[in-house]
């Protein structure tokens, strides 16, 4: 199992992820569109996060494009791995220019509190009508007001060697398909992963983006009792982990699992012992609900 957070900073965390600057909503789907042109296709990017132990985390997303191969057949094969999935993007031509254009998404410019969205959750961060092709890549263009608060203070969050853009590759099969050439998928912007401190007082962002679908993957809920363990949630097998904190009620929602056989491990506060459930089935397109963990002293 990958590590799991430290009991440092939750109260903080847990009061500034109350603070929502942008609208988010829980839907896990789309409305009907209007009709697609000939040779387009409609696409819509979803943003939600992994949470991490700060107070916020602000990125300035300032644009969103999607690098589409009209070219390539939509069975064809991408052959990259998983760990090469993310990282700063290059001012470099890709090959067979002829075949792949970069389309640019509508959005809402502006600055994006990630940690407001946990729990279920999410915001439609870029949406618009491209050419129609196969989907390769994701690239997100930063400002630069990026930030963190943590323990009240704010911090720059300065990117590696100064890059602005965060290229995120994706297959063609990890995207929902909504209706007839409409296209959804959520990035999950994984807080803990992505932000590393190297001095004090000093952050980098590194990013880290899960990509996910509704329809593919499962969902595990539940609720911790008492609300004043200010608990940590994290859920688990030998091949992933993945993080919650309880809303102000001790609720929590972990979204864009893999199919498989899980752990939820409570990492508990203010003198409550931790405690796992362990053997939890995630099923594709399904949430398992896990009920009510109760914590003790």
């Amino acid at each position: 199992m990958k590590n799991m957070f430290r009991k440092v900073g939750l109260p903080l965390l847990l009061l500034g992820a109350l603070s929502v600057i942008i609208y988010a909503c829980s839907k896990d789907g789309s409305n009907e569109p209007a009709a697609i042109p000939p040779g387009q296709q409609r696409v819509n990017i979803m943003l939600t996060d992994d949470p991490g132990l700060f107070d916020k985390v602000f990125l300035d997303i300032q644009k969103v494009e999607v690098l589409v191969d009209t070219c390539s057949r939509s069975d064809d094969d991408d052959r990259w791995d998983d760990r090469d999935r993310c990282g700063w993007w290059e001012d470099r031509r890709d090959r067979d220019d002829s075949c792949k254009v970069w389309d640019s998404l509508g959005i809402r410019a502006g600055v994006y509190d990630v940690l407001a969205l946990r729990n279920g959750l999410d915001t439609s961060l870029a949406t618009g009508t491209i050419r129609k092709g196969k989907i390769k890549s994701i690239r997100i263009t930063l400002g630069s007001n990026n930030s963190l608060v943590k323990d009240s203070i704010s911090y720059p969050l300065k990117s590696v060697n100064g890059q602005v853009k965060i290229l995120i590759k994706v297959r063609h099969n990890e995207w929902d398909q909504v209706s007839t050439d409409n296209l959804q998928l959520w990035l999950d912007f994984d807080v803990q992963r992505s932000i590393i401190q190297v001095n004090r007082g000093m952050f980098i962002l590194k990013p880290v983006i899960h990509v996910w679908t509704v329809k593919q993957t499962g969902a595990v809920s539940g609720k911790v009792s008492p609300k004043d363990a200010q608990s940590v949630i994290t859920v688990y097998n030998n091949l992933d982990s993945l993080y919650a904190i309880p809303g102000r009620d001790g609720e929590f929602k972990v979204r864009g699992l893999k199919v498989g056989t899980y752990s939820v491990f409570v990492n508990a506060g203010n003198g409550y012992r931790d405690t796992t459930i362990a053997n939890v089935k995630i099923e594709r397109g399904k949430e398992t609900k896990v009920g009510t963990i109760t914590v003790k002293k």
